[in-house]
This record gives C-alpha cells, sequence and structure tokens, in this order.
C-alpha cells in the first residue's frame, strides 16, 4: 500500500471534531468515471495534481453536501495508484449517511475508491489490491475481523442493514472483474496474514485450435457482430457461443478471450 496523508481540515466533518471508536470499515466508490485523486484530495500536495476545478473536498460542504470520508484510493499524477488518508482514524466521518437502523457514520470508518468507467481490468486490479491492504491495515489498527458479520461491508450491504442510504457501490462494479464483497473479505483476511492479497491477473489467452482463432473482447463486441465480421451472417452466432461453452451473450467483458470459427461452416 502506497499511504499518503491529506487530512481535509476545511472541511464541516473535520471541524466539527467528533470522535468514534471504529467497530468496522465501509467500501464505498465515487460513481463518477474520474480516477484521479485530485479530484476530491487538494490542495495539491507535490504528488496529487492540480484541480483547476477546486471541487475537492477540503471545503466545508463539497459539492454543496455534508460529505467526508476517512480515505480516498485513485491515481496520482503520474498515474501510479495511492490511497490518501483524509480524516483521522478515530473521527467519525459523514460517508454514508443513515437509515431506519442507525447511522453507519457512528460505528464504521468509510473510503472511497475512485471509479475509472469501471471497465478496465488493469486500474480494477490495482486498486482492488491497494484497498485490500487498506482494509487489512485498519483491520489490524483496530483488532477487526473482516469475516466477521458486519464489519466490513459496502454501501449497498449497509443500505440492506438499515443503517446506511441508498445506493448500490460497489457491486455494479466488482462483478465486472470476477469479484465481490465476499471475495474481498477473503481477501483482506489473507493479507492480515501475510499472505498475497489479490487474486491473480487473468490468464493469458490459450493458443487457438486448428480451424479457430483467438477474438479479445473490445468494448462494443457482441456475439452478433463477431458473427458478422467472421462468419458473414448475424444469425450464426450461436455457433461462436457454443463454442465459448455456451458463454451468456449479456456477459462479455473486455479483455476476455474467445474461440471463433475460422471458416463458415458449409449448410
Amino acid at each position: 500500500m502506497k499511504l499518503y496523508q491529506l487530512i481535509l481540515t476545511k472541511n464541516e466533518c473535520y471541524i466539527s471534531g467528533r470522535s468514534f471508536a471504529p467497530k468496522g470499515i465501509m467500501v464505498h466508490s465515487t460513481g463518477a468515471p474520474n480516477p484521479n485523486l485530485k479530484r476530491y484530495v487538494g490542495p495539491d500536495d507535490g504528488r496529487l495534481g492540480k484541480n483547476q476545478y477546486s471541487n475537492h473536498w477540503n471545503q466545508a460542504r463539497p459539492e454543496g453536501r455534508q460529505i467526508c470520508c476517512h480515505a480516498f484510493i485513485g491515481k496520482l499524477a503520474d498515474g501510479t495508484v495511492a490511497t490518501y488518508q483524509t480524516l483521522p482514524w478515530t473521527m467519525r466521518g459523514w460517508h454514508g449517511a443513515k437509515g431506519p437502523k442507525g447511522s453507519v457514520n457512528d460505528t464504521h470508518l468509510g473510503f472511497e475508491i475512485c471509479e475509472d468507467d469501471t471497465r478496465d481490468p488493469v486500474y480494477f486490479r490495482k486498486v482492488f489490491t491497494e484497498a485490500v491492504e487498506l482494509c487489512a491495515y485498519l483491520c489490524k489498527m483496530f483488532s477487526l475481523d473482516p469475516m466477521r458479520d458486519g464489519v466490513l461491508i459496502d454501501h449497498a450491504e449497509g443500505y440492506r442493514r438499515g443503517i446506511a442510504s441508498n445506493h448500490g457501490d460497489v457491486r455494479h462494479w466488482f462483478p465486472k472483474h470476477g469479484e465481490s464483497m465476499d471475495t474481498f473479505r477473503a481477501a483482506v483476511k489473507t493479507a492480515m496474514c501475510g499472505k498475497a492479497p489479490a487474486p491473480a491477473p487473468p490468464k493469458p489467452a490459450p493458443a487457438p485450435a486448428p480451424g479457430e482463432i483467438a477474438h479479445t473482447v473490445k468494448q462494443g463486441d457482441t456475439l452478433w457482430a463477431l458473427a458478422v465480421k467472421h462468419l458473414g451472417f448475424g444469425h450464426r452466432w450461436p455457433e461462436i457461443q457454443a463454442l465459448n461453452g455456451g458463454i451468456d451473450p449479456r456477459k462479455l467483458r473486455i479483455g476476455m478471450t474467445l474461440k471463433i470459427p475460422k471458416e463458415a461452416k458449409k449448410s
């Protein structure tokens, strides 16, 4: 983990100065396609880069809202991924609002992962690993068990538990890259034991068999479009589906490798 500190001292949350004893951690993601830390953390400390709009969260009410969290994960000006602590760990944040059963702000630390367009597997793996290491660090600091019910949750889980506002993060992002909060919790537990925290990167594409070609899925690809391109007719997409183990056409992911018949079959 690459951890820096820039406390948001001008934010009303920090000024209120309410302390608390962390009993858990809530994972958020920003919901906007901007992976740069400078969008939320400022002013520039020489690593972040200048935010030309000055719309970071180091002001009384960012975007006119009472919002503030304990940390952000995203890109520095040089393109590398890092974590910035933005509140003291034992200061009550304003990150999850409340529900009918109380407020997660009273019990949980909260951090935001800066989203890109949610489709880049390289960026996702970097921030996922950084988030795992941050949570392992905090769990050790406050003697938290990430596998215990309710300790390590995302915003969506907090809403379902009645302690947070109605948001869906991070389940709109993690599953696109084969992860979930369950795999995240397991990775944090593993990291706390000193083992590799994140799953292995995607396997390299296998060599195509005779009569096949390998195609790496790009933005906008569909089985119909690939059938038009390689087989001449869109209605032949089931041939590609069958060759790839009956893959669900709705679950194509950028970077995935598909096998495609090299030549059209004779009817």
